[in-house]
């Protein structure tokens, strides 16, 4: 049995630097993942596979990562159950604009969650969430992570009232 729970998929190892940011998160909440290299257009029939035999596998959720004709995330979740996080990935064309549409036209009944362009951190961290509705201690981690994020701000806010605009940006460019 796989001990992973989500599967990172991607279309190209070209998109390997974004979707790095999902495992990067997944690690940080202890949740196990697998990683794979799956084209909907050069390799349709190992992407299939993958997808029909991720359950059955132990797998819970799929993040699935592409550029351009970003049809990745859309032929995965055609043939599973599993929720399908998309990434569309950003492209040297259309800046990504063309992968979002890809993920987020999906025809009525087989739904993407899709993200931002390059959003891989906030695709694992949907991920995490959708794991947490019956995990009570990645809950506590989650939540944990978004106390981070609210002290994170406080500490910016104290900074920008004690320096003003001008020392904060100053500062920044160091």
């Amino acid at each position: 049995m796989n001990l992973a729970h989500v599967g990172i998929v991607m279309g190209s190892d070209s998109d390997l630097p974004i979707m790095v940011r999902a495992a990067a998160m997944l690690d940080r909440f202890q949740i196990p993942y697998e990683v794979r290299i799956l084209s909907a257009h050069r390799s349709p029939d190992a992407a299939l596979d993958y997808a029909r035999n991720a359950a059955g596998r132990g797998l819970k959720v799929i993040i699935a990562g592409a550029g351009g004709a970003a049809h990745l995330a859309g032929v995965l979740a055609a043939v599973t159950t599993l929720p399908v996080i998309g990434v569309p990935i950003r492209t040297a064309a259309l800046g990504g604009v063309d992968s979002l549409y890809a993920m987020v036209q999906m025809p009525r009944g087989i739904p993407v969650a899709t993200v931002a362009i390059d959003g891989a951190a906030n695709a694992a961290i949907l991920a995490a969430q959708i794991l947490a509705v019956h995990n009570d201690a990645l809950r506590e981690r989650l939540a944990a992570y978004k106390q981070e994020l609210a002290q994170e701000v406080a500490v910016k806010d104290a900074r920008l009232a004690q320096l003003g605009i001008e020392g904060y940006l100053g500062e920044e460019k160091k």
